[in-house]
């Protein structure tokens, strides 16, 4: 008896590991440009637990994103708390962007974003700063990818790291 309860102590001991994990804090933001459009085009991928968290904590707002219990007003408070968060510089001038809208893929929110009616052809850089769920989660990182006339260039944004350049 003494053997089995070492035996089943010793298989349910990595099951705690599990429980015990810290969650890991990620966003996932790709920049582009289309020649078409003349537009940066940008998507934001962010968990949508995540999101979620950080709309209550700041705007005392629950949105059940994803349910069919969504509330009516989550676009708009995904696009303010985008637009305090998430800021797009050309040549050192602020842009103003177009929040399009979101859409989900599994468990992640999809924000989709675009700069219009830039020519990128006189331009010298492409600065994003991105401090999403900087404010709830210490350990968040934003990922950002640049691929952008033929130049490719990521960058992993922290808390105390926020922006992230592409000269062209």
């Amino acid at each position: 008896m003494k053997l089995f309860k070492k035996g089943l102590f010793l298989l349910v001991l990595p099951l705690f590991a599990f429980v015990l994990a810290h969650k890991f804090y990620v966003s996932v933001t790709n920049v582009g440009y289309s020649e078409k459009e003349d537009a940066l085009q940008i998507t934001c991928r962010i968990f949508i637990d995540d999101l979620e968290n950080v709309l209550e904590e700041r705007y005392d707002f629950k949105a059940y994103l994803a349910t069919h219990e969504e509330s009516e007003s989550a676009d708009s408070l995904i696009e303010r708390y985008l637009r305090s968060k998430f800021t797009i510089q050309i040549d050192g001038s602020d842009m103003a962007y177009d929040f399009f809208g979101k859409k989900y893929d599994h468990d992640v929110v999809i924000c989709y974003i675009e700069v219009p009616k830039i020519d990128l052809k006189n331009k010298t850089s492409i600065r994003i700063r991105n401090e999403v769920l900087t404010d709830l989660f210490e350990e968040q990182q934003n990922i950002v990818h640049f691929r952008i006339q033929g130049k490719k260039k990521s960058f992993v944004l922290t808390k105390s790291d926020t922006n992230g350049t592409l000269n062209l």
